[in-house]
């Protein structure tokens, strides 16, 4: 890529983050343009869809709530590590309005496997931490992946009207995962 397309690229990623995370998804694509210093041709050029726009702003977003999972896998016991780590799910899906189901949705005509990475890569972050929680005997043999971040998804949904919805959806993550821990009889302490 020559070296201005490739600033007009960062421009537009950066106009696409900043404005998505304000209005949300459906955010207007000719305000990106406009933010960005571009013409709309040029946002299309590179971004011949919405979809493929909203990816490349939340695929770097992805790798850095993946790298997190890494982090604190190395550095967490088990529980909190997961625990941890769903937290930020829940702050990353409060911060991206709309992102993901916007682009797991796709659009007619669209193509299907836009945001199948990053949703791989999330499901692949989440089973390492879920399977060390799970050897710890942390959680639940029945709780999935994919069960962890539907609750996580769904409360960021429920609170994102709200004016605290980060707050909220800490709060709320905390009151979901409680039910996912394995339960302790007797005098037994949870791990």
């Amino acid at each position: 890529m020559r070296a201005d397309a490739r600033r007009n690229y960062e421009r537009i990623l950066g106009a696409a983050g900043a404005i998505v995370a304000a209005h949300g998804a459906q955010a207007s694509l000719e305000e990106i343009a406009r933010q960005a210093g571009v013409g709309s041709a040029t946002l299309h050029r590179h971004f011949p869809s919405r979809q493929a726009l909203l990816e490349a702003v939340f695929r770097d977003r992805v790798e850095a709530l993946c790298a997190k999972a890494h982090d604190l896998a190395n550095s967490l016991d088990p529980w909190p590590a997961l625990t941890t780590w769903l937290r930020a799910v829940g702050t990353h899906a409060t911060a991206n309005r709309g992102l993901a189901t916007a682009i797991m949705s796709g659009t007619p005509g669209g193509d299907p496997t836009l945001g199948a990475t990053c949703h791989t890569m999330i499901m692949d972050a989440g089973d390492a931490l879920l399977v060390r929680a799970r050897r710890a005997g942390s959680v639940r043999p029945d709780v999935t992946t994919a069960d962890l971040l539907k609750l996580v998804s769904a409360i960021a949904l429920a609170a994102e009207p709200e004016p605290d919805s980060a707050a909220d959806v800490d709060r709320l993550v905390t009151l979901a995962i409680e039910g996912v821990r394995t339960r302790c009889t007797g005098n037994e302490s949870a791990k």
